[in-house]
């Protein structure tokens, strides 16, 4: 296939100055400045650092009220008593999940997230209709982002009787993996709770992301339970845990084990880093093996008022968090919304070489640490080998 654009004078993270060759959707080669085509579209790289789009790890794309009037937050001081709030507010939404998660989505890309693994609430209330809202979702923006969909329980699985049923039937009709929320805490039934979600995915072949908040020594034990069952099922490398506070208010003893059941099952943590609990600790769970990510989760809804889905943000703040000083510690904040994810998420194709699929995203910065810091809102976002935005806006689409 003949050149079809090429990205002039970009900087790697490895500090070489490079012109990158697409060819339709794919990059066709990586050459030494000055050594690109001619003959075809280019956009002038200089003084950017290139990298490939960022994967969101987690977000809740039905759940967003982008679009409406803005809506004091809903207080509440348990899990459960949020997701009874929630739900309240639900009722009443006049704006569609398809309006305002289509909102969401063209806000993220325009900051360059390429890929994205979202939530979807499944319950006896709403059934699959939130389901089928982000099917058309994922169909409408197949051009500026990939999705990956969670069939998530919010309201529990034991507590809700049919539930299970419903996560069953949407894994037949097109959510990629099954979700679980605190065994514990919502369903008050580990063993019931964990069963039933590990079956489903067992049955279809896909894997977990499931919610937990309960803390310290329960949640631990949890997170054991999880690794358990994913090695029993042979799932290793097909599970997550998101938010796993817990991990942040155990004792060393404790920390030890579960962070090596993890590691052994290959259970991957995802952490969206501010908030008033306990963050995992990255560099003791990176030192024992664990892969730990992170996500936006909720961005102006009912559980948050806060959030815009700019990932290089999110890599700041959380590299805040962990206290992520040195160059190296700040690189590996960019991982966590880059490479790492892409991994987790199971992206093929995913990297700046020749026969990835030109997923780029330049930035105004001379090296990777400099763009963390500072999170510079001047960027070009290139999906699928196609200009799609440029300092925060979406470029016409066909």
């Amino acid at each position: 296939m003949q050149p079809s654009l090429v990205v002039a004078g970009a900087r790697t993270a490895g500090g070489h100055t490079v012109d990158i060759v697409i060819a339709g959707e794919t990059i066709a080669a990586v050459l030494p400045a000055g050594q690109g085509p001619d003959d075809c579209d280019r956009i002038d790289a200089s003084d950017r650092i290139v990298a490939p789009s960022f994967v969101e790890g987690h977000i809740h794309l039905d759940k967003t009220l982008l679009g409406l009037p803005f809506i004091p937050h809903l207080p509440g001081d348990t899990v459960a008593l949020r997701i009874e709030a929630e739900k309240t507010l639900r009722r009443t939404l006049a704006l569609p999940i398809e309006e305002r998660g289509g909102r969401l989505i063209e806000q993220i890309t325009a900051f360059g997230t390429g890929s994205l693994r979202s939530h979807v609430d499944i319950d006896t209330e709403v059934g699959l209709a939130g389901l089928h809202a982000l099917l058309r979702l994922k169909e409408r923006y197949w051009d500026l982002v990939d999705i990956q969909i969670v069939a998530f329980p919010q309201s529990g699985v034991i507590t809700d009787p049919g539930t299970a049923e419903l996560l069953d039937v949407a894994i037949r009709e097109g959510a990629d993996l099954v979700g679980g929320l605190d065994p514990a805490g919502i369903d008050q039934d580990v063993t019931g709770h964990l069963d039933a979600i590990f079956a489903i995915a067992e049955r279809h072949g896909v894997g977990l992301d499931i919610h937990l908040h309960d803390p310290g020594p329960l949640g631990a034990f949890e997170l054991r339970q999880i690794a358990a069952r994913t090695i029993a099922l042979g799932l290793q490398g097909k599970v997550a845990v998101s938010h796993a506070f817990a991990l942040g208010q155990i004792d060393d003893f404790e920390f030890g084990r579960t962070a090596e059941a993890l590691a052994a099952a290959r259970v991957a943590i995802m952490t969206n880093g501010p908030g008033p609990v306990a963050m995992p600790p990255v560099r003791r769970l990176n030192a024992a093996g664990v892969t730990v990510f992170a996500g936006s989760d909720n961005i102006r809804d009912a559980w948050s008022p806060y959030g815009d889905g700019d990932l290089l943000r999110r890599a700041q703040l959380v590299g805040y968090r962990q206290d992520f000083l040195a160059d190296a510690s700040l690189a590996h904040a960019f991982a966590m919304v880059t490479e790492i994810p892409a991994a987790v998420l199971g992206i093929e194709h995913y990297g700046i070489a020749p026969g990835k699929r030109a997923d780029l995203v330049l930035l105004a910065a001379d090296t990777l640490p400099e763009a963390v810091a500072g999170a510079p809102l001047d960027r070009t976002v290139i999906k699928r080998g196609r200009l799609v935005a440029r300092k925060g806006m979406l470029m016409p689409r066909d």
